[in-house]
């Protein structure tokens, strides 16, 4: 009789509870009549959860996101992709140029060129006007006496077991007297002006031997390459001069200043941070604070892309130098042995972040959330939003559940299901090109692929029009080269290859290639046969794969597809080189250097020109566009490279995709008038793609505004 009842009871509670669940839940629409705080509370859905909350450590995308509301750095991009100040004010790049004497060198005119030669001629080319590509340019010059230094060099040579293993060799360096020119910008080309001056054999066969002595003598001949390096015969030294914003505090009250702009520097340098932003701050030669708002950082090199680290969040010193280290092991009675190996990385810090941005923390539930509530003493302007949360939802499914019943503010649509919610009247929807693109990548050190026309050839036997329309349902657009589409390195005259298997077919032709009996191509008896490789878990890819593979049946290729596992696709494929073909992709800065994924010199094992890519015309102009600080110059020669790439077709490229996001309607952008009053506007996507650029006049109203 109990069993009876159960069974009969039991549906009817479940019942009563689902109807409890259904008027106890506020819907999407309704949400704020019994809780209008969630008006003033934006929360978002992540797939994964934050690592470490510090922006110098931090390399995942979720860190990333939080950090960038905590923090400000001296610049950012605004919304048409050029930088604006933020922690600074204003900044100046000018150069300071240093050329050694070479007593034993014959200058054009007869004379040794010696220091005080030396300042004579260029004194007397610069006050006569005797050399008019200086006119402009250089504003004094003075003669440096001659130095002596003491410098460790770090040798790198292979231990026992093949493991890279850092030697220390002292060398002393004794400087020749130097000419110091200051210019009043950054000039690639200055030294090369000089040569009718100087003679064109001026800066070669400098004899370091008379210069440099190396402490172990046994070892000179293995440091010797790192010799031009520390002893440059002609060394450019640009300078940023950055003017700080005043008045901004911390989120602790404590002002910001000087010392935490060089405070962070050090901090990326020191090694025990082993911080993953390292290489974009190598090039400083050092940081000198003028003043508690002024800030010079030289640097000793030509290296344009530079300015852009100064993007990255100023950590506050005063919480994170040794005597606070000190407080904090002391704080939490740290032994001897955790002591010595206390750094950055161990402090609590990272997990209560604190700095000048315009959110600032307030709880992390690992694995749950992050809350931040925004910063009413911005130097800016205060966040409409008075919460934000982070919420990790590791299932898309679920993200979508969450942001349907109004419990995420925002949802990372998949292709697929663009149309669909741009057919729902509740939502506002976004498709903004994205800064990746994907593409077929060809092993240049497979002889199948050394010729340019058979890579052409493969490329022109694809359909890419097919890729976009059936895998990314349209939400994509076709690249033709490195550059992200909508930034001004990307060259819109250059046309993508055309579908044309019969073209393809021509070429390949060209190059010896004729159909057998079997209806493959053949050449002095090989088969025209090749493995194309990709990663697990990417659908697209392995789609792409299986669409290419037909494509080249058709023209008589024979392809082979393999899937990996991703550690061991890029462990044992990628990195080493040991592979014909892989479908990837790339995500993109704003930066036109290009100099890791395509100089030869980056061919190497574990490097990321791993097509082993080699062109003497796009090296060189990969390293004039590193070196070059002129915009428009920049420009011009990221569009030379973009065609040269083109050309070259060292990959297939295929297409950009849509970031696709949709948002309440009720989402909109606050316009504020002096009086206060508020204006609504529409949120829309910036020049980037992002639609958050503007974040912080984001409001969510009671009602759907009508446009």
């Amino acid at each position: 009789m109990n069993v009876k009842r159960a069974l009969i009871l039991t549906p009817l509670i479940l019942v009563a509870l689902l109807l409890q669940s259904y008027f106890w839940v506020p819907s999407y629409e309704k949400q704020s009549v019994g809780n209008p705080a969630r008006l003033r509370t934006y929360i978002e859905g992540s797939i994964a959860d934050a690592k470490i909350l510090n922006p110098i450590l931090n390399a995942d995308g979720a860190s990333s996101r939080i950090t960038d509301f905590v923090f400000d750095g001296l610049l950012d991009m605004d919304e048409n992709l050029n930088l604006r100040g933020r922690l600074a004010t204003d900044w100046s790049i000018t150069e300071k140029a240093y050329l050694l004497a070479r007593p034993e060198m014959i200058l054009p005119d007869g004379s040794p060129a010696t220091g005080e030669r030396l300042l004579a001629v260029l004194s007397q080319a610069q006050t006569s006007g005797g050399l008019p590509a200086l006119d402009g340019r250089l504003l004094s010059l003075r003669l440096l006496p001659a130095t002596e230094r003491t410098e460790t060099l770090t040798l790198v040579e292979p231990d026992e077991q093949g493991n890279p293993s850092p030697t220390p060799v002292e060398v002393t360096i004794r400087t020749p007297q130097r000419v110091e020119f200051i210019l009043n910008a950054v000039d690639q080309d200055f030294f090369t002006r000089l040569t009718p001056l100087l003679g064109a054999a001026y800066f070669q066969d400098f004899p370091y031997a008379d210069h440099i002595t190396v402490a172990d003598a046994a070892l000179r001949e293995k440091v010797q390459p790192q010799f031009p390096a520390v002893l440059p015969v002609a060394e450019h030294n640009p300078i940023i001069l950055f003017h700080l914003r005043q008045g901004v505090r911390f989120h602790d009250g404590h002002p910001f200043d000087a010392g935490d702009v060089k405070f962070t520097y050090e901090a990326i340098m020191n090694p025990r941070n082993i911080s993953p932003r390292t290489s974009d701050y190598e090039p400083i030669k050092r940081i000198d604070i003028l003043d508690p708002h002024t800030v010079q950082v030289t640097y000793k090199r030509l290296y344009s892309p530079a300015i852009n680290a100064w993007t990255m969040g100023i950590l506050p010193e005063h919480l994170l130098n040794a005597a606070a280290m000190e407080k904090e092991m002391t704080a939490r009675a740290l032994s001897d042995a955790a002591r010595a190996s206390f750094g950055m990385r161990d402090s609590q810090f990272n997990r209560q972040p604190l700095g000048t941005g315009p959110f600032r923390f307030v709880e992390w539930q690992g694995d749950e959330f992050i809350h931040l509530r925004h910063n009413e003493d911005y130097w800016e302007r205060v966040p409409e939003y008075e919460h934000y949360y982070f919420r990790v939802i590791p299932e898309l499914l679920t993200q979508e559940v969450e942001f349907k019943s109004g419990a995420i503010d925002a949802y990372g649509v998949q292709p697929h299901q663009v149309a669909r919610y741009k057919q729902e009247a509740a939502y506002q929807s976004f498709s903004s090109l994205g800064f990746g693109y994907s593409y077929i990548g060809y092993n240049h050190r497979n002889p199948l692929f050394v010729d340019k026309r058979v890579r052409r050839a493969l490329g022109m036997a694809v359909n890419v029009d097919e890729i976009i329309t059936y895998l990314l349902y349209g939400e994509g657009e076709q690249i033709t080269g490195p550059y992200p589409r909508q930034t001004e390195w990307y060259n819109p005259m250059i046309q993508p290859l055309p579908y044309d298997p019969e073209g393809a077919q021509r070429l390949l032709e060209e190059v010896g290639w004729q159909r057998n009996s079997e209806g493959w191509l053949e050449k002095d008896g090989q088969v025209f046969e090749f493995n194309l490789i990709t990663n697990n878990g990417n659908l697209i890819r392995a789609n792409i794969m299986t669409i290419a593979q037909d494509a080249w049946k058709k023209i008589g290729v024979k392809c082979n597809t393999q899937v990996f596992e991703w550690a061991v696709f890029l462990q044992d494929f990628v990195n080493t080189g040991s592979f014909d073909a892989v479908v990837l992709g790339w995500s993109m800065g704003i930066d036109p250097d290009l100099y890791q994924i395509f100089h030869s010199s980056q061919a190497g094992p574990q490097q990321l020109n791993f097509v082993g890519y080699n062109s003497p015309a796009a090296d060189a102009l990969i390293v004039r566009i590193r070196q070059e600080y002129d915009h428009d110059q920049q420009r011009a020669l990221a569009h030379r490279l973009h065609q040269v790439i083109a050309d070259d077709q060292p990959y297939t490229f295929l297409y950009v995709g849509l970031a696709t996001r949709v948002l309440d309607k009720k989402i909109v952008l606050v316009e504020r008038a002096a009086d206060g009053r508020a204006r609504y506007e529409k949120i829309y996507p910036t020049k980037s793609g992002s639609i958050a650029f503007y974040f912080n006049k984001w409001r969510k109203l009671e009602f759907t505004p009508d446009f």
